[in-house]
C-alpha cells in the first residue's frame, strides 16, 4: 500500500493490481479527495465497467443511471469514508465529482482531473485502450482491478496484458499487491487460499 501511495505521487498513470481486500479502490479514491481538496486537480471521475456477475443489468428497473447505480455503488462507498453524504451529492451537482460507466468515455479528453478506473479485471484490452487514452493534460489516473476475479471469459479480460504492457514504460507505476497485503476481515486471506 505504501508503494501504491507513492507511485500516485510519483507518476500520472499507475495500475494497482491484485486480490480483493488489498486496498486499491479504497487508496485511490482517498488520494483522489486529498488532490481535489489542494486544488491539484478540478475534479475527479471514477469509472467503472457495467458487467454483471451472473446478473443482466436489462432487468434492473429505472433509466440508465437507475440501472447503473449499483455497479458504481462500491466508489460512493470508498468516497463516503472520506466525505459526507451530503458532499457527495454537492460536489456531483458542481461537476467537481462524476461517476460513470467505462461505456460513456469514449470520445472524451480528461484534463485537470483524477481518475479512478476500477474493476478494470472486467474490461476489455479494447475497452482499456480506449480509456487510458482518455488521459489529459494536468490530470492522474489509476487503474485498479485483480486479473484473477474477472467476470468476463478469462481470454477476453485485458487488464493483465494491459499491465504487462505498461510495466515497460518508464513514466507508468505498475504495483502488483499480494494476498500478504489484504487488509479486510483475516478470514479474506484464508478464504482466497482455499477458493
Amino acid at each position: 500500500q505504501a508503494r501504491l501511495i507513492e507511485a500516485i505521487d510519483k507518476t500520472n498513470l499507475v495500475a494497482a493490481l491484485g486480490p480483493a481486500g488489498t486496498g486499491k479502490t479504497y487508496l485511490a479514491i482517498a488520494k483522489a479527495v486529498d488532490y481535489l481538496r489542494a486544488g491539484t486537480v478540478a475534479r475527479i471521475v471514477l469509472c467503472r465497467p457495467a458487467v454483471d456477475a451472473g446478473e443482466n443489468i436489462g432487468f434492473l428497473p429505472g433509466d440508465m443511471e437507475e440501472k447503473l447505480a449499483p455497479y458504481l455503488r462500491p466508489l460512493y462507498d470508498a468516497l463516503q469514508d472520506r466525505m459526507s453524504p451530503k458532499q457527495i451529492k454537492q460536489m456531483i451537482a458542481d461537476g467537481q465529482i462524476e461517476i460513470a460507466s467505462v461505456g460513456f468515455m469514449r470520445g472524451r479528453t480528461l484534463n485537470n482531473a483524477y481518475v479512478v478506473v476500477d474493476e478494470a479485471q472486467n474490461c476489455t484490452y479494447v475497452q482499456l485502450k480506449m480509456i487510458l487514452t482518455r488521459l489529459g493534460f494536468n490530470s492522474k489516473m489509476i487503474v485498479t482491478g485483480d486479473p484473477a476475479q474477472s467476470d468476463l471469459l478469462p481470454e477476453l479480460s485485458g487488464l493483465g496484458p494491459v499491465a504487462d504492457r505498461l510495466e515497460k514504460m518508464d513514466d507508468v507505476s505498475v504495483i502488483r499487491l499480494k494476498q500478504a497485503d489484504v487488509v479486510r476481515h483475516p478470514l479474506v486471506a484464508q478464504m482466497l487460499d482455499v477458493l
